[in-house]
This record gives structure tokens, C-alpha cells and sequence, in this order.
């Protein structure tokens, strides 16, 4: 089983469209390091979550194994979640 690189919840919303809240915490890494993951999930997320045609809002946080990941492999968890949601 593969270990998840993320954090997701999920709540209903009235707003009709899907919304995307991102969470990338420290974990005693650079602020050059934390943008860069943020800025990859956020094009995941655009990607993959945003063209859904349903209502949620959605946080992703990320776990502190998710700053030594590829995008790649980021790619592919958020993949995976967007299938379960």
C-alpha cells in the first residue's frame, strides 16, 4: 500500500462550483521550499479537482513526506484522491 503524501476533507458547499483550499505546513523547511510545493499542488489541484462538475470545497494538507516527493508521484496521489472524492 502506498503511503499518502496528503491530507484531504471535503465538505458540501452551495457555491456550484469546486474550491480549493491548500495547507503546506513547515515542518522546518524554506519558504523557497514550501512555495514550491504550494505552487505544485495548486497546478494539480487545477488540474485534476477544478474541471469536476460538482460543489465541495476541498483542503489538501500536505504531510511532511510530501516535500520529498516528485511531482510525479504528487501527481499521482492527487489523482488517487480525486477518484475517492
Amino acid at each position: 500500500m502506498k503511503a499518502q503524501l496528503l491530507d484531504v476533507r471535503r465538505l458540501d458547499s452551495a457555491a456550484g462550483r469546486v474550491r480549493v483550499a491548500i495547507v503546506v505546513p513547515k515542518y522546518g523547511h524554506t519558504a523557497v521550499r514550501r512555495n514550491k510545493l504550494k505552487r505544485q499542488l495548486r497546478e494539480l489541484a487545477r488540474q485534476t479537482l477544478l474541471p469536476r462538475p460538482m460543489s465541495c470545497d476541498v483542503l489538501l494538507r500536505a504531510r511532511r513526506e510530501a516535500y520529498a516527493a516528485s511531482f510525479d508521484v504528487l501527481r499521482g496521489d492527487v489523482a488517487d484522491l480525486a477518484a475517492r472524492l
